[in-house]
This record gives structure tokens, C-alpha cells and sequence, in this order.
């Protein structure tokens, strides 16, 4: 990567990291909860042992990353290292330019929402750019790659080990918005990571079949795979046209479709992740 290509993207990672320390601070930390999250269980720790949240977070970050790099690869391990040593300096300074933090919302429930949409945001930037806030990130990573289950899905496991944690100390309410504020967070991440990436496989039975492969190979710079199919009815043989395009290519090609044939048949699914080696 060139040099204005790597200091653009640990800029990104690091907005993305602030953004998730300040969920973390401002809405996790002064409603006492463990919403999946290694500082969710410091937030715990902190009743036994007497250190910092900024500090607990750091000792149990140091432990994960060192899993990280041995299980995930030393391009995330590198950013994660980063963001891990930056989660905690992020706090601490927080703690010290805020000694008295209390709630901002003054309801546990409302601050776990608050929490669960901004702490998305962050996390799916870290998450496309192959890095991590660190903590449960790395595990969940590690379930990623090794399981291939979904980011968000592989969070909530995770978190809910966590969520459960807050039992040994606090009441069941805060124990009950623990587990469905990791839920949630799931949920959130999955829709913020896979509503930017999301792709279209579109197929397609037409009579102008060439103008279709044109449009698609030279307006949309696409590819696209071409397929001989029977009809059931009278088994007369037709050619159906498969394309995966972004949003949008989408668009375009549907309106394409409307103008060049309106009588296609067409057929769209969703796609989730597109896995290939380019062409050298």
C-alpha cells in the first residue's frame, strides 16, 4: 500500500476506535453493564480488583492480541495491536478529563441503546478494514475466519459469556440488559457491515439476451455467466444470464432491463459475500 493509502486507513481506524471508547465510556461504563465487550467485564472486574477500567481492559486486551496474532495473521494482529493499546489510552483519558462520569441518559436501558448504535458504527469500520477494537473482536474474528460464521452472530456468542459475568455482581436487571443489549449489538453490526457490502445476484431469461451481455460486460464492467435452461412446460431451450452486481450496478441494470425488454424474467437474490481471485 502506498504511504497516503496506510496513514488514510489507521486514521479511519482510529476515528473508528474513539468512537468506540466513547460508547464504551459514556454509555456502557456509568450503567454499570456488560453489553459484549472485554471492558463490559472490566466494568465487572473493577468491583474486585482495585485498578482503573483503562487499565483492566488493557492487561485482558494484551492477552487476547496475543491470541490474535498466533490464531488470525499478522496484518490484523498489527492494526489490532494498535487499536487494542488505543481502546484503553482512549479511556483512561476520558477518565481523567471526566473523573465524575455519570449516565448522560439516567436509564440503563436507554444508555445500552445509545451504546449498542454507536458502538456498531465503530466496529464495522475496524471490521471492513481487517482490524479490531481488540478484546471479544478477536474472538469473534477467530470465529469468522475458522467457523466462517457471521461477524455479528460470533459477537453476540461471545458477549452473552460476557453479558453473564454481570451476575456476580449486579442485579438481574442489569444482568437482563446485559444479554439483550449483546443481542442487539448482533443484530446492529450484521446490518452495518453487510448493508454496505450487500450484493444483488440477478438472473435473467431474455429475448434480447446479446444487448443484455453488452450492457453488463461494457456499461457495468461486470461479469457474468451465461447458462442453458429447458423450460418445463414445452422444453424449448433458453439461455439465462447470471450477474452479481453492487447496488448501483443493480439499479442500472434494472432499469436497462425495463427499457430494453420489459417482458424479462427476472429473478434476484441477496448476496451476502463474494469470494474469488481476480484475474491476473
Amino acid at each position: 500500500m502506498k504511504k497516503y493509502e496506510v496513514a488514510k486507513e489507521y486514521i479511519i481506524i482510529t476515528l473508528a476506535t474513539l468512537i468506540t471508547a466513547s460508547a464504551l465510556f459514556f454509555f456502557l461504563i456509568p450503567s454499570h453493564l456488560s453489553v459484549g465487550s472485554i471492558t463490559g467485564l472490566a466494568v465487572v472486574l473493577s468491583n474486585f480488583i482495585p485498578l482503573p477500567i483503562s487499565v483492566i481492559t488493557m492487561m485482558m486486551n494484551v492477552v487476547l492480541l496475543a491470541f490474535g496474532l498466533i490464531f488470525i495473521g499478522r496484518e490484523f494482529g498489527a492494526k489490532t495491536i494498535y487499536t487494542s493499546l488505543l481502546t484503553p489510552v482512549f479511556l483512561a483519558v476520558f477518565e481523567y478529563i471526566f473523573p465524575d462520569n455519570t449516565s448522560m441518559t439516567q436509564d440503563p436501558f436507554l444508555d445500552m441503546l445509545c451504546y449498542v448504535f454507536v458502538v456498531s458504527i465503530g466496529m464495522s469500520l475496524l471490521f471492513n478494514r481487517n482490524a479490531s477494537s481488540g478484546g471479544l473482536d478477536i474472538v469473534a474474528k477467530f470465529l469468522n475466519k475458522y467457523l466462517r460464521m457471521e461477524l455479528g452472530k460470533a459477537m453476540s456468542m461471545a458477549g452473552i459469556c460476557m453479558a453473564l459475568s454481570s451476575a456476580l455482581v449486579y442485579d438481574k436487571k442489569t444482568v437482563v440488559l446485559s444479554i439483550l443489549g449483546t443481542y442487539l449489538n448482533g443484530l446492529v453490526l450484521d446490518h452495518f457491515i453487510f448493508g454496505s457490502n450487500i450484493k444483488k445476484r440477478v438472473c435473467i431469461l431474455s429475448e434480447k439476451e446479446e444487448e443484455i451481455r453488452e450492457f453488463i460486460l461494457k456499461d457495468l464492467h461486470s461479469g457474468a455467466t451465461i447458462y442453458e435452461a429447458y423450460g418445463a412446460f414445452d422444453y424449448q431451450v433458453k439461455r439465462e444470464i447470471i450477474t452479481i452486481v453492487d447496488k448501483n450496478e443493480y439499479a442500472k441494470l434494472m432499469n436497462f432491463l425495463a427499457k430494453t425488454d420489459a417482458n424479462a424474467f427476472v429473478t434476484v437474490y441477496a448476496v451476502n459475500e463474494v469470494i474469488y481471485r481476480p484475474k491476473q
